[in-house]
């Protein structure tokens, strides 16, 4: 009856991650750090998660000679979160039947 949640996009700042992205498609490490309220270490971790299952795709460069870490949303990344939505909707279908 109840579908199971991806247990990678019900972390809640992975799941706040993806949906920035779904928004604006890419944004700077910063932007995200700063709309999550998230710590550099702790959003480092769980981009490495998003990045590890292909969720997003992540781009290191140097821009006036300071780092610059991009994040992307993967084609993979925006179906897991239509999925997730999906899978929420119907557990709160299920009360209302």
């Amino acid at each position: 009856m109840f579908k199971e949640l991806d247990p990678i996009l019900h972390s809640q700042l992975r799941l706040a991650v993806v949906s920035l992205l779904i928004g604006v498609k890419e944004a700077e490490f910063t932007f995200i750090r700063e709309k999550t309220n998230a710590t550099a270490g702790n959003l480092s971790v769980q981009v490495q998660k998003l990045k590890e299952a292909g969720y997003i795709e992540v781009t290191k460069q140097f821009k006036d000679n300071y780092p610059q870490t991009t994040c992307k949303i993967t084609p993979k990344g925006i179906e897991a979160f239509e999925a997730y939505v999906q899978a929420l909707q119907q557990y709160l279908q299920v009360g209302k039947e």
